[in-house]
């Protein structure tokens, strides 16, 4: 997905942890090898390359579908099982049932190895099985993979990930879609440097989720369509789970920058950071760059004033154009926060990342 031409640093620095890294067998490129580091790797042994499962289109991996690959994988592994998906388009639908536990998919790039797929509600799909990928397994990660629906805007929901799984993680990865993209569904999830895009509601559902480092960016909807980044759904005060956006760029596409341009007419489309698709729902943007092409009140209403009260946004030392607090939504959920109320959305506070994500070998900020 390309953005506006203007460049911003979304600082994609952090706890970039020395750590001692598998082997792999040699026909894994460098960028590849840098991933995983096995818990019970102590005694020094390297990971058994028989353990890694290549995936090519062309007949050159051990498999040609992705599908296949995940099939083969032994059910309830308490072991990582390395899925290598070479250099192609996979247009398939993948499901990783919660029986195919610590899957980890490496690709050639998010540029070069592309899982994409179309289904969604205006062609008779529920939202929830729409999604091009969807994972159910605990302990999945990802890295170097665009994960794409191409139904357009015009078919509504129509999702590019989903995932209802405990402690996964995604790293240097494209997620591509319009209404509906990324459906973080439940559980602990972090994602860090990803490229989200979309429409309306485009990250959404009710995990406790970090995402860290990343492009979000707004594309152009259909006409006399809103934009809104997020729709968190958190139904009860007694649940843990909330969406925190963490030192990332919230930029818009070329086509949306250049139709909120064109004739002078700024901000033709209206883009806002999030809307309460749930009473209680919970979003903070921190430390984030936000360009210009957010709506000066930020948030936007689901119906009426239903869950303006109860919800949570907030706002902690963001920059940009965008950024900008003064005319927010004067909602009595809307808050600008000072540093303990943003500490409680750190990924050592929201996710316990501190107790699972070193074993990722994904960097991390853990704190502000």
């Amino acid at each position: 997905m390309l953005m506006n031409n203007r460049k911003y640093s979304n600082g994609r620095g952090g706890l970039n942890k020395k750590r001692r890294l598998l082997g792999f067998p040699s026909w894994m490129s460098k960028k590849d090898r840098r991933i995983l580091q096995s818990e019970d790797d102590s005694d020094g042994d390297e990971y058994d390359p028989s353990k890694v499962l290549s995936v090519a289109g062309d007949g050159s991996g051990n498999f040609t579908t992705i599908m296949e690959a995940v099939n083969f994988a032994p059910n309830n592994s308490d072991d990582r099982i390395l899925v290598f998906i070479k250099e192609g388009v996979y247009n398939e639908n993948v499901v990783i049932s919660s029986h195919k536990t610590n899957i980890v998919f490496l690709g050639d790039g998010s540029d070069v190895t592309v899982i994409t797929g179309s289904r969604s509600v205006g062609d008779g799909w529920t939202t929830f099985r729409s999604a091009t990928v969807a994972v159910s397994g605990d302990g999945f990660l990802a890295r170097d993979i665009s994960f794409v629906n191409t139904a357009g805007p015009e078919k509504h929901q129509a999702v590019a990930l989903r995932i209802n799984a405990d402690l996964t993680a995604v790293y240097k990865c494209s997620i591509t879609g319009y209404q509906d993209s990324l459906y973080v569904h439940s559980f602990r999830q972090f994602y860090r440097e990803c490229d989200i895009s979309g429409t309306i509601d485009f990250i959404f559902g009710n995990a406790a989720v970090v995402i860290q480092a990343g492009n979000i960016i707004a594309r152009l909807p259909m006409r006399n369509q809103f934009n809104a980044i997020t729709a968190q759904s958190r139904e009860s005060p007694d649940e843990d789970t909330g969406m925190s956006i963490q030192n990332c760029s919230i930029i818009a596409s070329d086509d949306l920058y250049n139709a909120n341009t064109k004739g002078g007419n700024m901000n033709a489309v209206k883009s806002y950071l999030g809307r309460p698709w749930r009473p209680y729902s919970t979003t903070v943007y921190m430390e984030c760059f936000i360009d210009d092409f957010i709506d000066p009140s930020g948030w936007k209403e689901w119906s009426g004033d239903v869950g303006l009260d109860t919800l949570y946004y907030g706002e902690y030392s963001n920059n940009g154009p965008g950024s900008v607090t003064d005319n927010r939504v004067g909602w009595m959920g809307y808050h600008v926060m000072d540093y303990d109320d943003a500490s409680n959305f750190t990924v050592s506070q929201l996710i316990l990342g501190d107790q699972w994500l070193d074993a990722t070998s994904f960097p991390y900020d853990d704190g502000l």
